[in-house]
């Protein structure tokens, strides 16, 4: 089936495109064809339009004061190239000099444009786009996209491209402005994307407008944090807490058809349903968050007792945090010899584990916890109150830092301000600088001077002796 739709001299109202085809280096089967009657070129408007409804084609004709055709102009997207042009806009002197097999250059280019999403073996992957509007200095949003970089790598996401907004002004609704979105929907296409990412969090109706306008799945940091918790999930105590957080983010967002919830809901809010439908969800959603909690205070109960009984036991009680991949894990392996899961990569611990540790002076409970992250989400923070509850607990805390990392600093003060978050600023805490055997000596010494920390190497026994000692001196 065709379709034509005829504008004014002053402009046309396009129809919802949802309908047409969409996908990996696809355009919309669509072309925009209009006359202009002063000889001017294609607009800086018309070159938006192209990209952001992603046409076939954007075509001009000039018409002179006789009404007869004169130049034409078009222009087409292109597929990813050095020159880092979105576009190519064409020139023909004559209407009747025009020679353009169209059907079959559209079908080659889309042809090149699909052959990013399918390139590297990389076809069962999402394809991301991570996109930071801040104010922030050049540094910290570099550190920032490429921490979202390593989040989305944890979440099984191939990264494609990174587009920086510097925000001078403000603009809540759009948070973009119409050329930068332009750019961004044509990179998404070159790099054959279908999922947006945000590095920060959007509102609900952010995400209603930038998803209309890029027709593109979007979803911001904190949605991707809660979608790598629940992939990581095991137990049912974790699994409870990760789903009682996505579904308090999920709550204010199921208002109207939102591609970007599909990560989280695996449908609910998602299809477009009508309001009555909306609000059977909403109420679904409330009715098992009431559930949820009441099984959180029920294992909050049973955490309590056997907290009780190690009390009863005299056993002291070490408990590691820090920033996630930081080598939490690793270090509760090493000191008490166990075999918990580790990995190098974001939030592998969700459940807490607790082992016993022999010291020269005696006995001691070291328990390894979720790991920290800058700008943690609220909703799991309080979903995850009851195992964070452990820590209030502990008669001393190892803050666990990769002094190898080049934020490393930052790290450590974001870990603190979530420990201060929780009041557990009055536990005694030993600074402790894991992967030293990625710096240099002198590097080590410097840091763990300046910083007043422990250099260990979690990997090797033999470097945890200075480690051992203080936590003795702490403890008894």
């Amino acid at each position: 089936m065709e379709y034509v739709v005829v504008g004014s001299d002053h402009s046309i109202l396009i129809p919802d495109l949802a309908r047409f085809r969409s996908g990996i280096g696809r355009l919309k089967g669509l072309r925009c064809i209009h006359t202009h009657l002063h000889g001017e070129p294609l607009s800086h408007e018309d070159l938006m339009d192209l990209a952001l409804l992603k046409l076939d084609l954007m075509l001009c004709l000039d018409i002179n004061s006789k009404g007869i055709p004169a130049d034409l102009y078009y222009a087409h997207l292109v597929p990813r190239n050095n020159s880092g042009q979105s576009w190519i806009v064409e020139h023909v002197p004559d209407i009747g000099r025009l020679d353009l097999n169209f059907s079959e250059f559209i079908r080659d280019l889309e042809t090149e444009l699909a052959k990013t999403g399918t390139s590297l073996g990389m076809e069962e992957k999402e394809r991301a786009v991570l996109v930071s509007v801040i104010r922030a200095s050049k540094k910290e949003t570099e550190e920032s996209l490429e921490e979202l970089k390593e989040l989305a790598i944890t979440s099984n996401l191939l990264v494609v491209d990174s587009i920086i907004q510097r925000k001078t002004e403000g603009n809540s609704r759009f948070l973009l402005g119409k050329g930068k979105l332009s750019e961004l929907v044509v990179r998404s296409l070159q790099a054959g994307a279908n999922l947006l990412i945000f590095d920060g969090e959007l509102t609900p109706a952010q995400v209603r407008v930038l998803t209309d306008y890029t027709e593109t799945k979007i979803i911001d940091r904190n949605q991707l944090i809660l979608d790598i918790f629940a992939s990581g999930a095991i137990t049912r105590e974790g699994k409870i807490q990760v789903e009682l957080a996505q579904l308090r983010y999920l709550l204010p967002r199921l208002i109207t058809k939102n591609t970007a919830m599909s990560r989280l809901t695996g449908g609910i809010g998602g299809r477009g349903p009508g309001e009555t439908k909306l609000e059977i969800n909403r109420r679904r959603v409330r009715d098992r968050i009431i559930l949820l909690n009441k099984e959180l205070r029920e294992i909050k109960k049973q955490r309590k007792e056997r907290r009780k009984r190690r009390r009863s036991m005299g056993f002291p009680v070490i408990s590691i945090v820090g920033y996630t991949n930081a080598g939490k894990s690793t270090l509760l392996n090493t000191l008490t010899r166990s075999h918990v899961r580790v990995g190098d990569r974001l939030f592998v611990t969700l459940d807490p584990t607790s082992r016993r540790l022999r010291l020269k002076e005696g006995e001691v409970i070291v328990t390894d916890t979720v790991g920290f992250i800058r700008d943690l989400p609220g909703d799991l923070l309080e979903a995850f109150a009851a195992t964070l509850e452990e820590l209030h607990e502990a008669d001393l805390l190892l803050h666990v830092a990769d002094i190898s990392n080049s934020r490393l600093e930052d790290q450590i003060e974001s870990a603190k301000k979530t420990l201060n978050s929780l009041d557990l600023t009055e536990i005694p805490t030993i600074l402790v600088l894991n992967k030293s055997d990625r710096m240099n000596k002198t590097q080590t010494a410097h840091l763990a001077e300046r910083l007043g920390g422990i250099p260990i190497s979690a990997l090797n026994p033999i470097t945890l002796s200075g480690l051992r000692k203080a936590m003795e001196d702490i403890i008894f």
